[in-house]
C-alpha cells in the first residue's frame, strides 16, 4: 500500500513540475519574441484611447501572435475573455445535447441557432483580437470577421425571443416583419460597424463610435422588444422561472453597452489601465454574462412556454427563420467583401505614395 501511495505522489509531483515548467518552454519555443511597445510605435487606428503601453509590433511571423496568447500585452484579457466564454458556451451546448433533440425537433433550431451565434461571436473576437494585430489589411480581415460575428449573435437573439418570449398580442402585430426586420438590421449592423473600422484613420472617435453603436441600438430595441414587453408585464405572483435571467441579460447588456460606448476607467486613470482594467475588457466580461443568461433564459422558455410557441408559430416556421438566418450570414459576408476592398485600395494607395 505504501508503494502504490509513493507512486502517486511521485506522478502528482512529475505534473507539478511539468506545471512549473510550462512558462520555460514557451520561451524556449519563442526566444527572440520582441517585447511590447508604446502607442506611437504603432499606426495611430491601432491605438485605444487612453492605452499607452502593451501594442505588440506589426509584421511579425504567425507563429509571434499565436504564441502572444500567452503573453503579457494589452490585449491578454480581450482574448482569453471570450476565448474562455467560448469554452463555457461549447460545454453548455454539449450539456443540452443529451436533453434537447437539436435534429429532430423544428421547435428546438432557434435555440441551436442563438447557441451557434453565440460561438461565433467569441471565436471571431478572440481571433481578431489575437491576430488583427500582424499588420493593417490582417487588422481589417479579422475585425470585420469580428461584426459579422456580432450580427450573427443580434439575429440569434432576434430569433429566440420571438420564438420563445413573445406573447399573442405583439406576434399578433409582428409575426410577418419581425424577423425579416432583423436580418435587415443586423446586416446594417455589421456595415456600421465596418464603416467604423474602414475610417479609424480618418474620422474622429465619436463618429466612429455613432456608426458602430446606432445600427446596433436599433437591432438590440427591436430584437428585445419580446422580452421588454414580458418583463413590463410580470408580476411577482407570476410563476415564470426564466424571468430573472431575463431581467440578467437585458441588465448585463446595457451595462456592457455602457462600458463599449465610454473608455470610464482609462479616462479617469490615463496609463494604468494598459493590460488590466479597460472598458473593453468589462465590456467582454459583461457580453458573456449576457449571453450565458440569454442562453439559460431561451432554454426555460423551450421548456416552459412549448405550449404558447407552437400554436403561435406554423410549421416551417422554423426552417423559414434558419433560411433567414443563412441570408444574414451571406448579406454579412457581401459586406465585409465590399469593405475589405475599399480597405484594401486605401493600403494600396498609402503603399504606392511612400
Amino acid at each position: 500500500m505504501a508503494t502504490i501511495v509513493m507512486e502517486r505522489i511521485g506522478r502528482v509531483f512529475i505534473s507539478l513540475q511539468q506545471i512549473r515548467e510550462l512558462p520555460r518552454m514557451l520561451t524556449d519555443a519563442a526566444p527572440s519574441m520582441p517585447g511590447t511597445v508604446r502607442d506611437t510605435e504603432v499606426p495611430y487606428y491601432f491605438r485605444e484611447r487612453y492605452v499607452c503601453t502593451g501594442y505588440r509590433p506589426l509584421y511579425q511571423d504567425w507563429r509571434y501572435y499565436f504564441l502572444s496568447l500567452f503573453q503579457r500585452h494589452n490585449e491578454t484579457i480581450n482574448i482569453w475573455t471570450h476565448l474562455l466564454a467560448f469554452l463555457v458556451i461549447l460545454v453548455r451546448l454539449r450539456q443540452l445535447a443529451e436533453t434537447v433533440d437539436f435534429v429532430g425537433d423544428p421547435h428546438s433550431w432557434p435555440l441551436l441557432i442563438l447557441i451557434l451565434s453565440s460561438l461565433t461571436y467569441s471565436a471571431f473576437s478572440a481571433a481578431a483580437h489575437l491576430l488583427g494585430g500582424k499588420s493593417e489589411l490582417c487588422h481589417y480581415i479579422f475585425f470585420f470577421l469580428d461584426y459579422v460575428g456580432v450580427a450573427q449573435y443580434q439575429y440569434g437573439s432576434a430569433i429566440v425571443h420571438f420564438y420563445y418570449a413573445v406573447d399573442e398580442s405583439l406576434h399578433r402585430h409582428v409575426h410577418g416583419i419581425f424577423m425579416p426586420a432583423a436580418t435587415v438590421l443586423s446586416c446594417l449592423s455589421c456595415l456600421g460597424c465596418c464603416y467604423g473600422k474602414y475610417f479609424n484613420h480618418s474620422l474622429p472617435t465619436w463618429v466612429r463610435k455613432v456608426g458602430q453603436v446606432v445600427p446596433s441600438t436599433l437591432a438590440f430595441f427591436w430584437d428585445s422588444s419580446p422580452v421588454a414587453i414580458r418583463l413590463m408585464s410580470w408580476s411577482p405572483a407570476s410563476n415564470d422561472p426564466a424571468i430573472s435571467y431575463h431581467f440578467g441579460q437585458v441588465a448585463f447588456f446595457l451595462s456592457c453597452s455602457f462600458f463599449f460606448t465610454f473608455p470610464l476607467l482609462e479616462r479617469c486613470f490615463p496609463g494604468r489601465c494598459d493590460f488590466v482594467g479597460q472598458s473593453h475588457q468589462i465590456f467582454h466580461v459583461l457580453l458573456s454574462c449576457c449571453t450565458l443568461c440569454q442562453i439559460h433564459a431561451s432554454h426555460l422558455d423551450y421548456v416552459g412556454r412549448r405550449k404558447l410557441y407552437s400554436c403561435l408559430h406554423k410549421s416551417g416556421e422554423a426552417a423559414l427563420f434558419v433560411g433567414l438566418y443563412v441570408v444574414t450570414l451571406v448579406g454579412c459576408a457581401l459586406v465585409v467583401a465590399f469593405m475589405l476592398k475599399k480597405a484594401k485600395q486605401v493600403l494600396d494607395f498609402k503603399a504606392k505614395s511612400k
